[in-house]
């Protein structure tokens, strides 16, 4: 059965940093994509960073040199790195995965969600 549980969120200033984790079980963690994706309330779902194989990453543009997604192999653990916080990063936050080992960047792609982890960060 996958399972995907997320951690790290909280509330920060802005310009502070945040590191969310997922930890991941039931599947083959090396041969799936993995993403977040992050919904703000009135929003739709957005992608924030993919990340597959051996570290191919995808970003959104409004976080693109804020934040780096990684996985630890070892420790079936996906990361978000989030620097530079704005208060527009305030958002319920997702991990998902799909299997294969494409670069997906869309919702609809992914098979796999956590629950969330909430981001508050205040001006």
């Amino acid at each position: 059965q996958v399972r995907l549980v997320e951690s790290g969120g909280g509330s920060v200033q802005a310009g502070g940093s945040l590191r969310l984790s997922c930890a991941a079980s039931g599947f083959t963690y090396s041969r799936y994509c993995m993403a977040w994706f992050r919904q703000a309330p009135g929003t739709e779902r957005e992608a924030v960073a993919a990340i597959v194989g051996y570290g191919v990453a995808r970003y959104a543009n409004s976080v693109n040199g804020r934040f780096t997604i990684s996985k630890d192999a070892a420790k079936n653990t996906l990361y978000l790195q989030m620097n530079s916080l704005k208060p527009e990063d305030t958002a319920m936050y997702y991990c998902a995965a799909t299997p294969g080992l494409s670069l997906r960047f869309e919702g609809n792609e992914y098979n796999y969600w956590g629950q969330g982890t909430q981001v508050t960060v205040s001006s």
